[in-house]
């Protein structure tokens, strides 16, 4: 079984916070691919199914942010699943809105979600960095984080999460580089080809130069003026 794990703030609240783009993320895989019902459970909520030939568990922490560990901890020993197994889905700041990157293991960048988690399973496991851009001042990042997406990212922001969810099998198997080309052709899908035989527009003509009615004595004149 992989466990996929989304994170993010419960309640209405923070739903549409750029801190929980991991839940709209989990969210996005679950109802593009059949998912069963969310149900509480390690301390969140989880949803089931598969993806391919994968058994995949979907976890929303329901600690807050900065406990998220503790539950995906608890579900972890529960399933006896080590660490390769895990894939977290998680904002990033250091990254532009929309950019997406793969990472595993490593630090958590003082990102608390991760570093509850590092807490409870250590840092071997699998990340999904999902960009959100930077406020420009650390003074602002928690307002930034804690507010919601503006209008105009959510073109961008619903592309993302297609791609995703598109890609999301390729994931499950361990296919980082077809998962990121599957988000890839969601952001920028490609320019649709011209039909075959179809000719090129002719470049226009060049204007003939207008003749020169003039009188042989008025041209040699011309030349002396």
């Amino acid at each position: 079984m992989k466990l996929f794990v989304g994170l993010g703030n419960p309640g209405a609240r923070y739903a549409g916070n750029r801190h929980n783009i991991g839940y709209m993320a989990v969210e996005a895989i679950a109802s593009a691919h059949g998912f069963g019902p969310w149900r509480s459970r390690f301390q969140g909520v989880t949803s089931e199914g598969r993806l391919g030939a994968e058994q995949v568990l979907l976890l929303k922490p329901e600690t807050f942010m900065n406990l998220s560990g503790q539950s995906v901890g608890e579900a972890m020993r529960f399933y006896k699943l080590s660490p390769a197994d895990l894939t977290v889905f998680h904002d990033e700041l250091d990254l532009a809105p929309g950019r997406l990157r793969l990472k595993q293991g490593g630090g958590h960048a003082g990102h608390n979600g991760l570093r509850s988690i590092h807490a409870h399973v250590g840092e071997a496991y699998g990340r999904v960095r999902l960009g959100i851009g930077h406020p420009g001042h650390k003074d602002a990042v928690a307002s930034y984080v804690l507010n919601d997406f503006a209008k105009a990212d959510q073109g961008w922001l619903e592309d993302l999460l297609r791609g995703i969810a598109d890609g999301a099998e390729a994931l499950a198997r361990g296919d980082g580089a077809r998962f990121q080309n599957a988000v890839a052709l969601r952001m920028q899908p490609p320019k649709p080809e011209k039909p075959k035989g179809e000719a090129k527009a002719a470049a226009p003509e060049a204007p003939e130069a207008a003749p020169d009615t003039r009188s042989a004595l008025q041209r040699l004149a011309d030349r002396f003026r």
